[in-house]
């Protein structure tokens, strides 16, 4: 099945996605007090944030949702999808 949507739209919808991810990337960090997701993710698997393993695995999730949406963001852009 396919849907058509009109480029701005997709990307309007693509950018409240994206926002929405950042929203909740930085809820975590906020909660356990970080600045950076690398550190949070490492400090979390090293053990240095006690009880943090769930958050730092919902936030390599959320990271790569990230990831894959700013791909298609900067494809739909450019113009490369239909």
């Amino acid at each position: 099945m396919n849907v058509s949507i009109e480029r701005e739209t997709l990307k309007e919808l693509i950018t409240f996605k994206l926002q929405h991810l950042q929203d909740l990337i930085n809820s975590i960090l906020d909660k356990w007090d970080e600045n950076n997701s690398d550190d949070f993710i490492s400090k979390a698997k090293r053990g240095i944030l006690e009880n943090a393993e769930m958050d730092a695995i919902t936030m390599r999730q959320l990271i790569a949702d990230y990831n894959k949406l700013k791909k298609l963001f900067h494809s739909v852009s450019s113009g490369e999808t239909k």
